[in-house]
């Protein structure tokens, strides 16, 4: 005479089943099964396995990006909004150019030659005033690399991020990439501070795309890959900065590049053991130096 009771799925009782945990031993119905590497595992199993698993990292220390394409496509997605912008705006364009490029003084619109000038000197010449950084325009660090007024300027930065970008993201994760992103484009905006025109404005994303140039090529010398490729669209890309026009800053070009090229060490090259502490001070020393810079630019200081 057999006592052998009907089996029960324990996490809902009213479900007859024959499905052991291959974990725990304990009763699951269909519902309550996970694929396991042999048989199946009920979830709390499955929970538990999960907070004792080492998470996965990219070479570099960051989280996967589980499309490494995203970040890329938003950063597009918001400099194409602000052309769309800009190109909607028609004979407005001049004002949010104003508002978005980056000036290192305030000035006089319709008089460059009165800078740097206060609200007040422009009122009094009948002039409308134009913020600057030195002036308390702070965005303008973090909104000109956003802003683009020229197709050609526009679509060749946005073909050059969509090229680098994913490849830097699958390489060190999407918040580092980031982090690569945004400080090398502040970087190549405080190179314009010190070394252009006070009184004329500095656009685009060039700064950015740069920075990521100059990581790529860092990293392929770290894995010691043929970067042969690399230098020549940097050497391209620099001789174009320098010989096609007065119109292109080289400033920003040049401060966005050797950012990059030491948030690619940082990245890296920080010391296995403790890589995130290490990546976190070298990251941050960069990003303090490059507001020290800021205020401590001699139009800010003036």
């Amino acid at each position: 005479m057999s006592t052998e009771t009907t089996p029960y799925c324990y996490r809902h009782p009213d479900r007859e089943t024959h499905i052991r945990c291959q974990r725990c031993g304990r009763s699951i119905c269909p519902d309550c099964m996970n694929q396991a590497a042999v048989g199946f595992q009920c979830p709390a199993c499955v929970q538990e396995g999960a907070k004792t698993q080492r998470p996965v990292r990219t070479a570099y220390g960051g989280r996967p990006s589980g499309d490494p394409t995203l970040t890329s496509k938003v950063l597009i997605g918001l400099n194409a909004a602000v052309w769309l912008l800009l190109t909607a705006a028609g004979d407005r364009a001049g004002a949010w150019l104003d508002t978005l490029g980056l000036y290192p003084v305030g000035r006089c619109a319709a008089d460059p030659g009165l800078w740097p000038a206060s609200e007040q000197d422009c009122t009094a010449f009948g002039f409308d005033y134009v913020e600057g950084v030195a002036s308390g325009a702070w965005w303008q660090l973090l909104t000109s690399m956003f802003t683009h007024q020229a197709v050609l300027h526009i679509g060749f930065n946005m073909l050059a991020l969509w090229i680098l970008g994913p490849q830097l993201e699958a390489a060190v994760g999407r918040l580092r990439f980031l982090v690569l992103y945004f400080l090398s484009g502040l970087a190549g905006a405080v190179s314009v501070l010190y070394l252009t025109t006070p009184y004329i404005p500095t656009i685009g994303a060039s700064g950015a795309v740069f920075g990521l140039m100059g990581a790529l090529l860092v990293i392929a010398i770290k894995v010691r890959a043929d970067y042969t490729q690399i230098l020549f669209w940097i050497g391209l890309n620099v001789f174009i900065t320098f010989f096609a026009g007065a119109r292109i800053s080289w400033q920003g070009h040049l401060g966005g590049l050797v950012g990059g090229v030491l948030i690619g060490i940082v990245l890296a090259y920080s010391p296995r053991k403790n890589r995130n502490r290490w990546q976190a001070l070298g990251l941050g020393a960069i990003a303090a130096a490059i507001v020290l810079a800021v205020l401590a630019s001699p139009f800010l200081l003036t």
